[in-house]
């Protein structure tokens, strides 16, 4: 007797998300260029629809992400209560349940199992498909959430999410739009073309930021540092950068890197909207960065086909390797004097000491050194 293998069972459709994506997709392909061939261009509901882009965009990286997933900052109710409301209306679910299942994404990220929307079971299934199903990965549990249950702003959303999602969708444009003679125009753009558009944006984040560009920081996970992904998603395109340093304000750490959420937290904070922003010492970066090229250096030489180069180029790379260590060791030395000083609450005199120019010194070694080691990377082609 032969016992028939039972197939997995699919997750069952989570309908209303299936719903609310099959709607809007249609009704802006139908809707949109109808409306613009005999309405026209007219710069009314085009500003609306670039406004509401970056007010329901910034609300989900610097709010829902940066804010209240990594606490990589502080802000003041008011800037909390612009992020409630215009995150409500970019429709991606409560502060609550994203930021919950966000810190499940960064604990388990790339695991098929557990992170909610991994990658590695797929560009679609990481970009729309992991919110079309309700997957075991996706079921919502608060318990490493528990900061924001006590937040009022978050629990008042959450509460009344979908009452703000519509009035902000609907209520919101229809009355702009009014007040500018055209409320018909501004729901189009700044409602439905808006909605669509800045979805797929935000959610190239999951699916590209994964699988399209480069890895300067680490290998540990998919993600990557993509400049074009930047500009589409409000800075978070550096994204290789983000899971190593997930509790930094900054994506784009570099000034001249597009990260206008880096730029909207800083600009607050010169007027006290915005305080406490946490920044990964230069240094953590600079080892990051250094110890990624030792690894593109090593893998050079395994495939390097001429012996009596590849042993110079080995004996540099262990020369350099022992600088490394050192320099390593003299910044651990230093951390323990600023954390002596820290407790013996003279940080400020630290600031001034010998010890902070040496270890501003080891800042300039590392970044000296890893241009001798890309040097010696190219040496091995």
């Amino acid at each position: 007797m032969t016992h028939a293998v039972a197939e997995p069972v699919k997750a069952p459709l989570n309908l209303p998300a299936v719903i609310m994506f099959l709607v809007t997709t249609v009704a802006a392909l139908a809707l949109i260029p109808v409306f613009l061939w005999f309405h026209g261009t007219e710069a009314g509901p085009w500003i609306f629809f670039g406004f509401t882009m970056y007010a329901t965009g910034l609300s989900i990286t610097a709010g829902y992400h940066r804010l209240w997933s990594h606490r990589a900052y502080e802000a003041h109710w008011s800037l909390r209560l612009f992020y409630m409301l215009f995150g409500a209306m970019a429709l991606q679910n409560s502060i609550l349940v994203w930021a919950s299942t966000h810190r499940i994404h960064h604990k388990d990220v790339d695991d098929v199992d557990h992170d909610p929307y991994s990658i590695k079971r797929g560009f679609l299934y990481a970009h729309i498909g992991w919110m079309l199903r309700d997957y075991p990965s996706g079921a919502t549990d608060f318990s490493n959430a528990r900061d924001l249950e006590a937040d009022p702003i978050v629990a008042f959303q959450h509460k009344h999410y979908l009452g703000l999602a519509l009035g902000m969708n609907f209520i919101f444009p229809l009355l702009v739009g009014a007040a500018f003679g055209d409320p018909f125009g501004f729901l189009l753009m700044g409602g439905l073309l808006r909605l669509v558009v800045n979805h797929h944006f935000t959610f190239f984040i999951n699916s590209l930021a994964h699988c399209w560009g480069r890895r300067p920081y680490t290998t540990e996970n998919t993600a990557r540092d993509n400049d074009l992904i930047a500009v589409f998603t409000y800075g978070e395109g550096y994204h290789n950068f983000h899971h190593l340093f997930q509790w930094d304000y900054r994506n784009g750490v570099r000034w001249w890197q597009f990260d206008p959420t880096k730029w909207w937290i800083a600009g607050w904070s010169a007027v006290g909207i915005t305080r406490g922003l946490k920044r990964v010492p230069e240094f953590k970066i600079q080892r990051a960065m250094l110890q990624r090229q030792f690894e593109k250096t090593q893998e050079r030489l395994r495939a390097c086909e001429h012996p009596g180069r590849l042993a110079a180029l080995q004996k540099m790379l262990e020369h350099e390797l022992e600088a490394f260590s050192h320099t390593l060791n003299e910044w651990k030395k230093l951390q323990a004097e600023r954390m002596e000083a820290a407790r013996n609450r003279i940080a400020d005199k630290w600031e001034q000491s010998e010890a902070h120019r040496r270890f501003r010194a080891l800042e300039d070694a590392l970044r000296l050194q890893r241009q001798r080691v890309r040097l010696l990377r190219l040496q091995t082609a």
